[in-house]
């Protein structure tokens, strides 16, 4: 029963005590009542232990809190939704009620992700794991029962692209296989849709399980795959887009030139505007700084000496409201300074990094910390 909540708290680099404290803090800006410090310790002792089963009450702040499901809290695997459709009448009522679905409905449910990930860019996504499936289950739900295309792809596409959106913020909290089994969704829905855009984006991003697993050279292949996905329907941001993840990938990967070729795919695929929204997809934020950005990842990544330049005007240029991002560039730039030697630089950055990563939940950019901190 506690061995989700243990595994999850360690992921995190937490001890009983730090668990204890984050509960406590949740609560008092909630105004919600717990226990005493003294009966928590208790409390999350035989929780993990297995002599007692953590309560809907305390599940409530821990899922929220970890940015993981009531599943994975408890240790048990996840079950696929149940659709209740006793009997024809039943099942009548929700295929009507799913082709009733307007226009209206459908811009609910893109509003509402673009909310989420709103909230997920600029506070982080523990928070939102409740949120977020309760919103797929209303898609899939509609989905399920809705027979004809005019009806099922509208929907799918909004299911698409809130699933990958789910994806991205399971990975960043470090629920792997929820992240995966939501880029398989996405891709599902995608292909629903007969949308090759939120496909080969589904595939470009979760070529990054693929690398966060050890699994460097798959990761490329995949990207790529994505890359070969229709390529005559996907935006120019878009391919633009899939060149940096590849250049980011083959760098993971130790393939510096292959990596740098597809620097120079992205920018001139990339559209000279500077507006970052793909006009045809809500998923995808990309300009020149945007780029530039990522364009200093790859050669901080590599080790070459150009990424300082490139980070740094991108740190200047950047948007306040990404603050996810602004802690990957301050680690990016920790491993420009390492690779140079200024230590005091790095550690300047690295400071900035994991209050950003802290500030966000991102289980991912803690991770990555602690992995700077040991070069350091």
């Amino acid at each position: 029963m506690g061995r989700g909540l243990r595994s999850i708290r360690k992921a995190r680099g937490w001890s009983q005590d730090r668990l204890i404290f984050e509960m406590e803090r949740y609560s008092r800006e909630r105004l919600v009542d717990i226990a005493a410090t003294a009966s928590l310790k208790t409390y999350v002792s035989e929780w993990e232990n297995g002599k007692r089963a953590i309560s809907a009450r305390y599940a409530e702040i821990l899922r929220p809190l970890l940015g993981v499901t009531d599943a994975e809290l408890r240790g048990e695997p996840e079950k696929p939704a149940e659709q209740q459709a006793d009997g024809y009448e039943d099942l009548l009522s929700r295929i009507d009620s799913a082709r009733s679905i307007s226009d209206s409905m459908v811009k609910t449910f893109f509003d509402q992700t673009e909310l989420l990930r709103t909230m997920d860019r600029e506070m982080g996504a523990a928070s939102l794991v409740d949120q977020m499936a309760g919103h797929l289950g209303r898609m899939e739900d509609a989905l399920t029962f809705a027979v004809l295309p005019g009806t099922r792809r509208p929907i799918a596409t909004a299911l698409a692209g809130a699933a990958t959106l789910a994806a991205w913020q399971a990975l960043d909290a470090g629920s792997v296989e929820r992240a995966w089994r939501h880029y398989e969704l996405a891709k599902r829905a995608a292909q629903d849709a007969d949308s090759p855009l939120y496909l080969a984006h589904a595939m470009g991003e979760q070529a990054y399980v693929l690398r966060d697993a050890g699994r460097p050279g798959m990761a490329v292949e995949l990207i790529r795959d994505a890359q070969r996905t229709h390529t005559g329907r996907q935006s120019p941001r878009l391919k633009a887009w899939l060149s940096a993840a590849e250049a980011e990938l083959c760098a993971a990967a130790g393939m510096g030139d292959e990596a740098r070729r597809a620097l120079e795919d992205a920018a001139a695929t990339l559209p000279d505007e500077p507006e970052a929204r793909d006009a045809d997809m809500a998923s995808i934020f990309l300009n020149s700084g945007h780029l530039a950005r990522w364009r200093g990842n790859v050669l901080a990544l590599l080790g070459d000496g150009a990424a300082m330049e490139e980070l740094y005007a991108a740190l200047n240029a950047a948007d306040g409201s990404f603050v996810r991002a602004r802690s990957g560039l301050h680690s990016d730039l920790v491993q420009a300074h390492l690779a140079r030697g200024e230590l005091d630089e790095a550690r300047s950055h690295l400071q900035q990094a994991r209050l950003l990563a802290n500030r966000t939940g991102s289980v991912r950019f803690r991770r990555r910390v602690e992995m700077l901190t040991g070069r350091l």
